[in-house]
């Protein structure tokens, strides 16, 4: 009994806590959805042809970038974000469920995938999610698809299957079903060699600067970080704003909200506007 008694106490405080999450997490995305709702009224609810002919240009604009073949970009958004139906999709403009990372310093939208609740990008505009796209390729896992010719998809979808973009064994085949079946091939564009030569010199320099970043810019984290106020009152103590959760606040400044309860004194998760709080252990 004095073995099991801590162990269910335990328990229980894991499941209150992650409830707890959980409701802040839904909070966080109605928000979302609130201001998504009133920037653009009247969604627009696609089908696949209606989204292919809304996303080829910037499709073909990163490929001629990057040499992304835009039929892959195409495909991939297809698949990830339901032809832009999904809530992912529709409420962050997120088109290929980029998550939240260490150095990522926007919104989050939270929804269960690998893990529960786990953290997504939020955009302004899909176009900047296309674009985070082709950011988020240029690393070294990916690094040998950039000596591909623009124009060759297959070898593309293999070549994200092999570099682990997803876990699938289908995921080339899902790809390529899509290329074919919408003929997104035709949006593919060849290059000269000498334009092959300037845009791999081009986009491997970018690779080689992001190496030694890498596991900061692409590893998920659990929360979206924010930049702490640039000053604190006395050097320790943060007033509370509009808007603000003592969750919020505790990853402002990488401690617990157990922590940040315990060095205030605080007997509830309740804080107030004006309310200065000791965050600095």
């Amino acid at each position: 009994m004095t073995i099991s008694k801590p162990i269910s106490i335990l328990a229980i405080a894991l499941i209150f806590l992650s409830s707890c999450k959980t409701k802040q997490y839904s909070r966080n995305n109605k928000q979302i959805e609130k201001d998504a709702r009133k920037e653009n009224p009247n969604p627009i609810s696609y089908n696949t042809v209606s989204y292919i002919d809304s996303f080829k240009a910037v499709a073909i604009e990163e490929m001629n970038k990057f040499g992304i073949p835009a039929s892959i970009t195409l495909a991939q958004g297809i698949l990830e974000s339901g032809s832009g139906n999904s809530d992912l999709a529709k409420y962050a403009n997120n088109h290929f469920g980029i998550k939240c990372t260490s150095d990522w310093k926007g919104k989050a939208y939270y929804k269960d995938d690998d893990q529960k609740n786990d953290c997504f990008r939020v955009y302004k505009d899909p176009r900047e999610s296309y674009k985070d796209h082709s950011n988020f390729l240029k690393r070294k896992r990916y690094s040998a698809l950039f000596e591909l010719d623009k124009n060759d998809y297959k070898n593309w979808a293999i070549g994200l299957k092999n570099a682990g973009y997803a876990t699938n064994p289908k995921y080339p085949d899902l790809l390529i079903n899509l290329i074919e079946k919408y003929s997104l091939y035709q949006y593919d564009q060849p290059e000269s060699e000498r334009e092959k030569i300037l845009r791999e010199d081009r986009v491997f320099t970018e690779i080689n600067a992001n190496i030694p970043k890498e596991q900061q810019k692409f590893t998920p984290v659990a929360v979206a970080p924010k930049d702490p106020p640039t000053a604190l009152e006395g050097g320790k103590y943060y007033v509370v704003q509009q808007g603000d959760t003592l969750f919020k606040i505790s990853q402002l400044y990488k401690i617990t909200v157990d922590e940040l309860k315990a060095l205030n004194q605080l007997t509830d998760n309740n804080i107030k506007i004006g309310q200065k709080l000791l965050v600095v252990k």
